[in-house]
């Protein structure tokens, strides 16, 4: 089982939640969130340092069995990126080993539970 947890811009996720559908991936929990990538420039402000102001951004949740990880990322990888060549901050995709899942309706673990 693993966690994927996809960061992406906020336009993007209707395309994306559309291309999990037709992966048949329906189970997600989408939170908004805001962040920031890298900061190549640096602000000043009546010569102090200027911290650089947070992106809004969308946060996707994905919980699956190991057949379908590669299938859910090609669906956000495809859905996600601006253009043909994507452009700087398209987002990021995280996936992480997930130890257990439990149902807390019914009890059920594992594999089961999602």
């Amino acid at each position: 089982m693993k966690l994927i947890t996809a960061i992406i811009q906020p336009d993007k996720l209707d395309e994306v939640r559309e291309s999990l559908l037709k992966a048949e991936i329906t189970r997600i929990t989408v939170s908004r969130c805001s962040g920031r990538g890298r900061a190549d420039q640096v602000d000043l402000y009546r010569g102090q340092v200027v911290a650089p102001d947070l992106i809004n951004k969308v946060r996707l949740d994905i919980a699956c069995n190991d057949n379908y990880v590669d299938i859910a990322i090609d669906a956000i990888l495809t859905a996600a990126r601006h253009g043909a060549e994507g452009k700087i901050g398209d987002g990021k995709i995280f996936v992480t080993n997930l130890e257990r899942c439990i149902r807390i309706r019914t009890g059920e673990t594992g594999g089961e539970a999602i």
